[in-house]
């Protein structure tokens, strides 16, 4: 389990900073994938689904809603 927490920060971290150079458009299309997958994964856990069912899902429409958010 220490492992996962490392990658998953790890990841966290290079996303952060690859952010930097992309546009608003951008930036949202991939935060919003990311909550979108994280509380996919979430959801589908405690509901006792597939957890990776419900992040791939949840990635997608996070993706769309961040992408229409970034655009405005």
């Amino acid at each position: 389990m220490k492992r996962l927490g490392w990658i998953v920060s790890i990841g966290a971290l290079a996303a952060m900073i690859g952010c930097t150079d992309m546009s608003p458009q951008t930036q949202g299309t991939v935060s919003g994938a990311a909550l979108g997958a994280g509380a996919g994964a979430g959801i589908a856990a405690i509901s006792g689904g597939d957890a990776w069912t419900g992040a791939i899902i949840g990635g997608a429409a996070g993706g769309v809603a961040g992408n229409i958010r970034g655009r405005q």
